[in-house]
This record gives structure tokens, sequence and C-alpha cells, in this order.
């Protein structure tokens, strides 16, 4: 593992402007060099709210799920007094995972030598450890993990000193409830996972902007209103908005949506929050970086119930089949032209309305990016040279 130093995070981030008029992208280095991710999973992931699944999962005492966020194996608990509690899936023994996949259990017991815990982390038994005078039981407990159910959907931070998300981003939990109201009652119904040949920012990259939508998403733009397509950038999230579905279109059947909004939220780094037109949904696309140049994707559908009507299977397959496919082949021939002497770094595009064409949500993003590398690597209180280049408090 090579350290990212001082020098580099200056490299990476120059020319870059508070201004997205006057900025350009992140430098390629960022998307192909494999010190970078590495910066960024203890920068990043591991320091900030990663998504696990929706509360339906771990609404009963004893209901769990296990995860892993940053390389790091964690499980989330409903405890006995309802509580919910999270944990590093870490048995205090040999190091052993406890809990796997997703279910209901009444103790967390070790698959490798039983050591027992109740669900809030306690050690109840270790067998014949327990006969030992020199061993005390209740000294032992699981370590925890701060964890924040949100906007319908359960949150883990390793970061024990992160502000709670709800504290972070209180707007966008309102806005979530205005927009969706029904979130929390909607029921997993699929799960599609993909796996591109990209740097996980590049993906973020094209999620962040529409100025791409009307060359390679053509059916999208006969779905949504672009005349009144509208992005804003927050604290550590951004949104999309826009009139769509009110009429026959490329895409899927929308001739008994009750939903006629486009309304995407994206929150810091790297989850996506999605309502398209139809009847009661919602979407989350997470984005995993798997190598330097390899991401895995999840795309989760919640419905108003578990069988998806024949409207609701179109859009899916409009999704998987369309949308995907094409957003997939834009990043990978990103990634490619990155690995190139060709490119070094691009110019924001900026509309200052705010419209769908426009890449302020990529220069907000990169403004994140580059406030966690430089808090890695111990830069502050520093401002802005005559060139432009940022260093602190970007956003």
């Amino acid at each position: 593992m090579i350290a990212v130093t001082v020098n580099d995070v200056r490299n990476i981030s120059a020319g870059f402007h508070q201004d997205p008029a006057r900025s350009m992208s992140l430098r390629s280095e960022a998307y192909v060099d494999p010190k970078w991710l590495d910066a960024e999973l203890r920068s990043v992931f591991a320091r900030t709210w990663q998504w696990v699944c929706h509360v339906e999962k771990v609404e009963r005492p004893g209901s769990y799920v296990a995860a892993t966020v940053a390389g790091m194996p964690v499980v989330v608990v409903r405890d006995r007094e309802g509580d919910l509690r999270a944990f590093y899936n870490v048995c205090k023994h040999r190091a052993h995972e406890l809990l796997s996949g997703s279910g209901t259990t009444r103790n967390i017991v070790c698959p490798y030598h039983a050591w027992t815990y109740d669900l809030g982390g306690r050690l109840k038994a270790a067998r014949r450890a327990d006969a030992m005078e020199t061993f005390d039981k209740s000294e032992i407990c699981l370590d925890q993990v701060q964890v924040e159910e949100f906007g319908g959907f359960v949150y883990v931070n390793l970061d024990p000193a992160a502000a709670p998300l709800g504290q972070q981003a209180p707007d966008l939990a309102a806005e979530i409830a205005h927009w969706a109201p029904d979130v929390a009652e909607l029921t997993h119904a699929k799960r599609l996972t993909y796996e591109l040949r990209s740097n996980w920012k590049n993906v973020v990259d094209n999620f962040l902007e529409c100025y791409h939508c009307h060359i390679a998403h053509k059916e999208f733009v006969d779905l949504v209103d672009m005349n009144t397509y509208d992005v804003r950038t927050h604290g550590i999230w951004s949104s999309h908005f826009a009139e769509a579905g009110n009429s026959a279109n490329a895409a899927y059947d929308v001739s008994g949506a009750t939903v006629k909004q486009h309304a995407v939220w994206w929150l810091w780094p790297n989850t996506c929050l999605l309502r398209y037109p139809g009847r009661g949904n919602f979407m989350v696309l997470q984005i995993l970086p798997a190598g330097p140049e390899l991401t895995l994707e999840t795309w989760d559908f919640y419905f108003e119930t578990t069988e998806l009507d024949d409207a609701e299977a179109e859009s899916v397959k409009y999704i998987d089949g369309v949308l995907q496919q094409q957003d997939i082949t834009l990043v990978e021939s990103v990634q490619r032209g990155m690995r190139t002497p060709a490119f070094d770094q691009g110019r924001i595009v900026y509309d200052p309305s705010g419209s769908g064409l426009s890449e302020h949500g990529v220069h907000h993003f990169h403004g994140l990016l580059i406030d966690a590398y430089e808090r890695l690597v111990g830069i502050s209180g520093e401002t802005a040279d005559d060139s432009g280049r940022v260093t602190s408090s970007h956003v």
C-alpha cells in the first residue's frame, strides 16, 4: 500500500475551483491509481453513513441483517427492547464472523465455538471458558457501530465520532417524507446486481448529471419533462427533480401512475435514492468499489406489494435492459479513456439556473472528495490560491 501524501492531494485537486463555472474535474489519476481507492476506503467509506437495508428487514426483536462496510463485517439487529443496534460482526474469541445474510435469532451464536451473545452484544456463555476462574464473561461485549433509521431505511457509520445522519442531513429527511411519504410502508420486491469495469467515482459522476441524457438516454427524456428538470446541491446530498410520466413514452407504461414525478436524491458518497413515475415505489442504488477499476452496483426495488404489476415489471425491465446498459457502456468507455495519456481532467459544464444540462452536481461531489482527502493527510485552514485550487471547505 502506497500512502497518499499532502502533495498527492494538492496535485489531484489542481484545477478544481470553488466556483463550478471556473472549475475543472478531478484529475484522472484519482480514477486509475490504486492508492486513491485505499485512501477512499479509509477517509470516505469508513467515515460516512452507509445504507444497509429497508426498515422492514429489522422491524421485529431478533431480526438482523449482516453487511460489509468499507471492507468490514457488520451486523444490524433489533434487540428485545425494540432498539436498533449494530456491531462489528466479529466474535471476541477468535474473530469468526457471527451472523450471515438476514433473518431472526434469539441470541447471537458464533458458528465456530458457539460463544453466545445477547441481542445487546453482551457475552452470555462461552463453552468451557465459563469454568475458568480467570474468565469473567461480564468483561466481554461486541464492539458497537453507529446505526440510524433515516427516511425509511437503516444506515451505519464506522466512525464513532460521526454526527448522526439526521443531524447532518435533516432537510433530506424532510424531502423524502414530502415526496415519498409511503416509503416505510413499501416492501422489497426485487434486486438487480451489476459489475462494472469502471472506478466507482465514474459511476457516481455519471449519476449526478443529466447533461448526457438527451444523447444517451432517449427513452428517459421521453419519460421525463426535461424542461422541468432541476438539480440542487446541499451539504452532503443533492437532488434531481422533474415532472414525469404524464403521457405515453418509449420507456414504460405510465397509464395507471399515481406518482407523477421523477425524484432522485444522492447521499454522500455512494447511495442513490430514487422515485420514478408509477404506483408507490422507491429504489436504492448502491455504488460500491470492488477494485480501483471495478464497481459493484445493487438496485433494490420497493413497491406496494411483493408482486409486480405489469407496468412495474415493464419499468424494471426498462431500468435493467435499457437504462443500465446505456450507463454501463458510458462509464466503462470513460474508464478506458482515463487510462490513456490523452486525458487528464475535463471542464465542468455549469448552468447557473440549475437545469439538468449542468454538471454542478458532479462538482459538488468532487468538492466533498477533496475535503475527505485533505482530512486524511491533515490539510486544513488554508485558502484557495489565485489559480482557484481548492484546499478546504469546498462545499
